[in-house]
């Protein structure tokens, strides 16, 4: 009868303790996994542990009691051993250290668990980022060099030579130099907002040749914003984009509108063209997609890029956060 009360004394200890530490630390894996957050941990996250470890060891050490109780009470004759077992669990504060060391054992394995995990994903994510960057590099490359801009511009120069020499040999600068910043500048991440504000007025300047007095450029840019800096091509793609998909497409040409301002702690850059937004099926969108690739990579989601119509003009907005 004894040996037999054993067994049963040794499964209930088995099997009781493996419930209540799969009751307790669930439920407090269940709080720590919406509660806690591991990309900002700081003192409040140390203090929501604490707290919850205190509430599990609370709940590991009642149910402790409660089982033992029931054992006692309804379980099978038990011996003097075992009775002495059992009573060691009415001892107060045996019951929290035991409760508190257990609880505790398990929240310091969770936290390890999680950083190692945390940290290899980070370490995949660098990965990818790097991996992402290259390639988005290469395709801005891609996007930079328009052939179709080198073309017009340079049959346009030929043209205007027979015209005017001394402004063909000026418009030749500004193309050397718009090749040369998308060669140079491709492997930067930032440049400044005034550097990148004269390659605009180069393209401008080029693109007026073939448009002439169809194309009208306004820019509103805000002096503190010159010395900010951007990832580069950022601005010109969108003005490229402007030119290439809005005022080329009219027969009486039309407007584009750079305004540049800073608001707290992000640089508004927008920029609006004459028409309307109709994206062709054929088209590659190779320059919107590189903005929003870099944006993405460099900023994550704390950059915002989003092209609109609105009141007859296509509106291209962008967010970047001054960090």
């Amino acid at each position: 009868m004894l040996k037999n009360s054993s067994t049963e004394f040794l499964v209930f200890n088995v099997f009781g303790g493996m419930f209540i530490g799969i009751v307790s630390t669930s439920l407090l894996r269940y709080y720590l996994k919406h509660n806690l957050a591991f990309d900002d941990f700081g003192t409040k996250e140390i203090i929501k542990i604490l707290l919850a470890t205190l509430v599990a060891s609370g709940i590991y050490a009642l149910l402790n009691l409660s089982l033992g109780y029931l054992y006692h009470e309804y379980g099978p004759k038990i011996s003097d051993d075992e009775l002495q077992m059992l009573k060691m669990y009415d001892t107060t504060g045996l019951l929290i250290f035991s409760s508190l060391l257990m609880v505790f054992s398990w929240v310091i394995c969770y936290l390890v668990i999680k950083l190692l995990l945390k940290l290899n994903k980070d370490r995949i994510e660098r990965l990818e980022l790097n991996t992402n960057l290259k390639q988005a590099q290469l395709n801005t490359l891609k996007g930079q060099i328009n052939p179709h801009f080198m073309f017009n511009s340079l049959n346009n120069i030929r043209g205007l030579m027979l015209e005017d020499v001394e402004r063909s040999r000026e418009m030749l600068t500004k193309l050397s130099e718009i090749l040369r910043y998308s060669l140079t500048k491709n492997n930067s991440n930032a440049i400044s907002v005034e550097e990148e504000l004269e390659m605009v007025d180069n393209y401008i300047d080029l693109s007026k040749i073939q448009f002439e007095d169809r194309l009208e450029f306004v820019k509103d840019v805000d002096e503190d914003t010159l010395s900010l800096h951007i990832p580069p091509m950022i601005i010109q793609l969108l003005i490229e984009n402007a030119a290439k998909h809005g005022i080329s497409n009219l027969k009486r040409g039309g407007r584009i509108v750079l305004s540049l301002k800073k608001e707290e702690d992000q640089l508004i850059i927008e920029v609006k063209n004459t028409g309307k937004l109709q994206i062709g099926k054929n088209t590659t969108q190779l320059g919107l997609k590189n903005i929003r690739q870099r944006l993405k990579l460099l900023y994550a989601d704390k950059a915002s890029f989003n092209l609109n119509e609105v009141a007859g003009e296509v509106v291209a907005h962008i967010k970047i956060p001054m960090v």
